[in-house]
């Protein structure tokens, strides 16, 4: 076990060399990256927007709309086959997914039938798939009534054709910003992300994406006047439509479209030599040059309206033929109105009219405080770990200490290489990975020390102390990145980020901790010839206590029963702080720009908008103030329009910091997604554990980390924290630590259960729980003293959730303890449940009773 062929050698180093050749980039300020050879690695870490500020939505397309959409498409098709064919019909109607009419002769249904054939005709859905969809299928009745029933593998196809052209066009929208590194992706059936980092003006963005941009050239109807269209019904071929002055003005127009917004080749932001206002200047196509020059020659005198999106920006009067296929728009815009009205016309029209459900927005200033706080803490928390693993173990814990950073080094390279984004929950799998860092070095050096103090000689003693712990390790983390796993599968957004981080941490944390660490200490071995292990404090904590924990399970079974109970009824009659993310609503937090937040005049001031149920709390310094609303009720634009206000009231004396938006349509998908992921993932571990020792355990562990996981919720019950999707990385953290730490346990007792075949299992179980009791007392400290950090210099935000993560590491020692071992008994576990050994199991007996002397010159 301790010697390492050169290849081998080679082989980690070089594995350590390119971590940290992928590492290394992070460091550098974006002008030493572009200087470097292309054969260099310049991919960095990304922080989320939580990190450095910027804006994130959630956009939906409404299925329903396209339905109304296709519905008058097709009504319309049919209107003009039918004229085309001079085939006279009655009662043309939709409704549904279904379009219908009566033929007046029913004689002209052969014709009928030819005439609406291109609207059946199936479509190619893709060049490669070579596969067909149709659209609509027509049924004839006896009568002359035909139906026309839009079929849902067409509006399928729609749908994701509409998903693809929207991400296009918002791309091309937001290009034209100048942003850095914008994300625009499809999610699921109907929803895109939009992520913009460092971006400070959300209510511009939203504007720009949300906005459809049609445009149409339209002619007024001046054969009525606008009184007496709105007194009565528009005449037929005519639509009522309104500008975009204040107050608007009523413009009658003719519903036939001279050009639209399809047939302009280039629109851009200028200024009226005449007025120096800004104006928008057009330019069309040769079809659309064609077709505006008809329509002006034909119309001098009269004015013709500019529509977007149903709203008149400008209706000029055409004074002569405008022949050159170029003109311009104005409309008392602001330079930025133009510019974006510009950006509009270039990037084309939506297919559809986007929802916003989901808001997130982090101001620059936030994301620089949150930057600086994680710098902060994480310094101070890796001094703490590091000092107290040397404390602890000497020169062993210099050598823990580096694997350890290796192991961070080569978790920040993969997420770099793999151009993945760091948030908040992704610093949670991090401070995880820490903790299972820590515990397999502990695991391996307390190993070590029991084979010492068993009398074997000190190379015996390391050799044994790597075979014995490598199974615990490698245990203990499947059992977590089997959650990882899942949760990646399973969960949503910041979820996914941390399962990935933590995947990652696993990995690299077996790696670090069984090879690097192994080879470090064969070559200290070699180099060194010590006589006797270096152990720190550490020592004084010995694996031969005699503890009498079996005897104290009657009174921790009942503490526990009685507060998770305790729990469960709070959890049933006491209101749960819910975060936006599961209830909907909105959250605000904002900063006094001069001075202390004033939190009376900002709750009397927006008591005024009528938006129900307003909360207005300090929130850290005395400048800021954190304003939760509750949800609207009116659908996922009611939010929108809810923040808008907001804004308008505060943002003359407040900066605002940071904005969450979460429509009913997400929180409820984000309840379940978080409910399903954690059960899931609880379940496969159930299944593992079962396979890989047996039922008692498997239930045992699942009963213990239920445990823990019930009462976390119970104390955000009884604490008030704010329960959301940050508070589900915590308990999925808490249920990662849990495991970890009842699997070691467990793998103690089933090495005792194969040893001490006629021990009796209370005994067996309390030799057990003394023997792994240094590595929980010190895997705890060291996790603890992270989070310490954390909680006092990682800034407001991380405050709650790191809360919450404190209290599951302590509950977590607690039940692996006094919970997951105790609870064996209950279930009839013998010692001679295990008297069958595995063939691994026998080699492993016989290679540590017959650990042969290694060579100190090839070790």
């Amino acid at each position: 076990m301790l010697y390492f062929a050169p290849w081998k050698t080679v082989l980690i180093w070089l594995t350590v060399a390119v971590g940290v050749l992928f590492a290394l980039p992070n460091l550098y300020p974006q002008s030493v990256r572009d200087s470097l050879p292309e054969i260099i690695p310049n991919d960095t870490l990304a922080l989320g927007l939580d990190l450095q500020g910027g804006v994130h939505l959630q956009l939906r397309l409404d299925r329903q709309d396209l339905v109304e959409q296709r519905l008058e498409s097709v009504a319309d098709e049919v209107r003009r086959a039918l004229r085309a064919e001079g085939i006279g019909y009655t009662g043309l109607s939709g409704r549904g997914q279904r379009v219908s009419f009566t033929l007046r002769d029913p004689a002209d249904a052969e014709a009928t039938r030819e005439a609406l054939s291109d609207l059946t005709t199936p479509i190619q859905t893709g060049v490669l798939t070579g596969g067909t969809v149709r659209e609509v299928t027509i049924d004839e009745g006896a009568d002359g009534r035909f139906v026309l029933d839009i079929t849902d593998q067409g509006l399928d196809y729609r749908m994701a054709s509409a998903l693809s052209q929207t991400v296009e066009v918002i791309r091309g929208r937001i290009d034209e910003l100048g942003t850095t590194e914008p994300v625009i992706q499809r999610q699921g059936a109907d929803r895109i992300i939009v992520q913009v980092p460092g971006l400070g003006d959300p209510e511009r963005l939203k504007d720009l994406i949300g906005t459809t941009a049609r445009l149409t050239f339209q002619m007024v109807d001046t054969t009525v006047s606008t009184e007496e269209a709105l007194q009565s019904r528009p005449p037929v071929g005519t639509e009522l439509l309104y500008s975009t002055d204040d107050p608007p003005v009523p413009y009658v127009l003719e519903t036939r479209e001279i050009v639209t917004g399809e047939n302009l080749e280039d629109a851009q932001a200028g200024f009226d030599q005449r007025t120096n206002e800004p104006i928008v200047t057009f330019r069309f196509d040769g079809t659309g040059a064609q077709r505006f020059g008809r329509a002006t020659q034909e119309n001098v005198g009269r004015p013709f309206a500019i529509v977007l999106d149903d709203q008149v920006i400008s209706a000029p009067v055409i004074r002569e033929p405008i022949l050159g296929g170029s003109g311009q728009i104005s409309g008392n815009f602001t330079v930025d109105g133009a510019n974006d009205l510009a950006i509009l016309l270039r990037a084309g029209a939506l297919p559809l009219k986007p929802t916003f459900v989901e808001e997130r927005t982090v101001g620059p200033s936030l994301g620089a405080d949150s930057i600086a706080a994680g710098e902060i803490a994480g310094i101070i928390g890796a001094i703490l770990v590091v000092g107290f693993m040397f404390v602890a173990y000497g020169f062993l814990g210099l050598i823990a200490n580096l694997a350890l950073l290796i192991n961070i080094t080569l978790v920040i390279a993969a997420l770099s290489a793999l151009g993945a984004t760091l948030t908040l929950p992704g610093i949670a799998g991090i401070v995880l990975t820490v903790g299972m860092a820590v515990d397999s070095n502990v695991l391996i050096f307390e190993r070590i020390r029991e084979e010492r103090l068993g009398g074997r000689s000190l190379i015996q003693a390391i050799d044994a102390g790597f075979q014995r712990a490598f199974t615990t390790i490698v245990d203990a983390n499947v059992t977590t990145l089997i959650a990882a796993i899942i949760l990646f599968y399973l969960g949503s957004g910041p979820i996914r980020g941390f399962a990935v981080t933590l995947a990652i941490g696993i990995v690299t944390t077996v790696f670090t901790a069984f090879i690097l660490t192994r080879w470090m200490m064969a070559f200290w071995l070699r180099r060194r010839k010590p006589k006797e292990l270096p152990l720190g404090l550490g020592r004084h904590l010995r694996p031969d206590t005699h503890i009498k924990f079996m005897w104290l399970r009657r009174y921790s079974f009942t503490l526990s029963a009685l507060v998770v109970v305790a729990s469960m009824a709070l959890f049933a009659t006491v209101n749960m702080n819910l975060g936006i993310d599961f209830k909907g609503g909105s959250l605000v937090e904002v900063q006094a720009i001069e001075g202390e937040a004033d939190i009376g005049a900002i709750r009397t001031d927006l008591s005024d908008l009528n938006l129900g149920d307003v909360q207005v709390q300090g929130f850290g310094a005395p400048s800021d103030a954190l304003i939760r609303i509750e949800s609207q009720g009116g659908g996922d634009n009611a939010e929108q329009s809810a923040i808008a206000k907001v804004r308008a009231v505060l943002e003359d004396d407040y900066n605002i910091r940071r904005v969450e938006v979460v429509g009913p349509t997400v929180s409820g998908e984000l309840a379940t997604a978080g409910t399903i992921a954690v059960l899931a993932a609880l379940a496969a571990i159930l299944i593992y554990i079962w396979l890989r020792f047996e039922w008692q355990f498997a239930l045992g562990a699942i009963i213990a980390t239920t445990h823990d996981v019930l009462l976390t919720i119970g104390m955000f019950v009884v604490t008030g924290l704010e329960f959301n999707l940050s508070s589900i990385a915590a308990i999925l953290t808490i249920v990662g630590y849990s495991l970890n730490d009842t699997v070691v346990v467990y793998d103690r007792v089933r090495e005792n259960l194969r040893r001490y075949k006629k021990m009796p299992i209370p005994e067996l179980l309390d030799m057990s729980m003394n023997q792994t009791l240094p590595r929980t007392i010190l895997t705890s400290v060291t996790t603890l003293l992270a989070l310490l950090a954390l909680f006092f210099f990682g800034g407001e935000v991380l405050r709650s959730f790191v809360s919450a993560m404190i209290f599951g590491v302590v509950i977590g020692t607690y039940s692996s303890i006094f919970i997951a071992a105790p609870i064996l008994i209950m279930f009839r576990l013998r010692p001679g449940a295990l008297s069958q050994e595995d063939d691994e199991a026998k080699k492993e007996k016989a290679a540590t009773a017959n650990t042969a002397p290694v060579d100190m010159d090839t070790a």
